[in-house]
């Protein structure tokens, strides 16, 4: 089984409550979770933290995700609590504070990783705040137990990637049309939501807001 699953918190020191700010009508995280309904999965989860559920739980409803809660500080841990709860056998991570994640991407990162047999695949190159993660379930299980690093418990894959003599790591340059690390798409700080405010109404049809090479171009055209 394959399963998306997506890592949000209220608090956010930058920026808070940035999750629920309302983006043309509907918070962040369920912009974010519309995009990752583009993915290809079996199962969509939102892993977050326990004061955030209450906040969530009715936004993952409408979204049709599932919804778990679990540690705050240690999110390795969370995610591996996930994966054995629901018998996943790989996932492809993301992160809520990016509404404008490129859906086809992930998906074709996500492929690349099966096809090479991938403990962890990322692409380099993309916009920030527009890739995924895919790795294998029993390589983050594996890295719970290796690691006592307080890095590599709160950001969930490190370990698999800063360590390439024990897993089978895919970290390809993207492709040329999805390959602009100058852009920010992420939302972190007030700059960061009102430039994601201005490009998502430029954005008008559902399903131009999930095609990366829409996305970069619409941006381009705004702020270049």
């Amino acid at each position: 089984m394959t399963a998306v699953i997506l890592q949000a918190r209220i608090d956010s020191s930058r920026l808070p409550g940035k999750a629920l700010l309302l983006l043309d009508g509907e918070p962040v995280v369920f912009r974010v979770m519309e995009a990752l309904n583009h993915v290809s999965a079996d199962l969509r989860v939102l892993a977050c933290t326990e004061d955030s559920y209450s906040s969530f739980e009715p936004l993952t409803k409408k979204a049709g995700f599932d919804i778990f809660s679990g540690s705050k500080e240690d999110v390795l841990n969370r995610f591996c609590r996930v994966i054995r709860k629901y018998s996943i056998d790989r996932i492809i991570r993301a992160t809520g504070d990016n509404p404008f994640v490129f859906a086809d991407a992930a998906c074709a990162i996500n492929n690349e990783a099966l096809s090479h047999n991938a403990d962890y695949a990322g692409y380099t190159g993309l916009p920030y705040g527009a890739g995924v993660e895919s790795a294998a379930a029993l390589a983050l299980l594996r890295a719970e137990i290796e690691t006592v690093l307080p890095y590599d418990h709160e950001h969930v894959c490190p370990y698999l990637y800063n360590h390439p003599e024990l897993f089978n790591i895919h970290r390809p340059s993207a492709p040329a049309k999805w390959n602009h690390p100058n852009i920010r798409l992420t939302i972190d700080t007030q700059e960061d939501f009102d430039r994601a405010a201005e490009l998502y109404s430029a954005l008008p049809e559902e399903k131009l807001r999930y095609n990366g090479e829409t996305i970069i171009n619409k941006y381009r055209e705004i702020f270049h």
